[in-house]
């Protein structure tokens, strides 16, 4: 079964170099979309192309972040009026 998902696009504003010499730099990428105080992530900037090579982002890069999730853990999106706090955080409860 296909795990619901969804895309939304970005752009890596910038490199972090690490703290320390043996942890990987950080990639900041900001979400379009996102709300404004959760627009930007930070995530390990180890890629894997299709060679299996690790390569990295570059500030400036275009990318799509992707988001998906078991189905079992998913509920139907209601069709009408807004959903509730309730409504968004209730379903980890099942």
């Amino acid at each position: 079964m296909k795990k619901p998902k969804t895309k939304k696009p970005g752009i890596v504003q910038k490199v972090i170099p690490p703290p320390v010499e043996h942890e990987p730099e950080k990639a900041q990428i900001a979400i379009q979309g996102a709300d404004h105080l959760y627009r930007e992530i930070r995530i390990d900037n180890i890629l894997t192309d299709e060679n299996g090579k690790e390569v990295k982002l570059k500030p400036g890069a275009p990318v799509e972040v992707t988001v998906e999730a078991d189905p079992s853990v998913t509920v139907p999106k209601q069709a009408h009026g807004p959903e509730t706090d309730d409504d968004k955080y209730n379903h980890s409860k099942q």
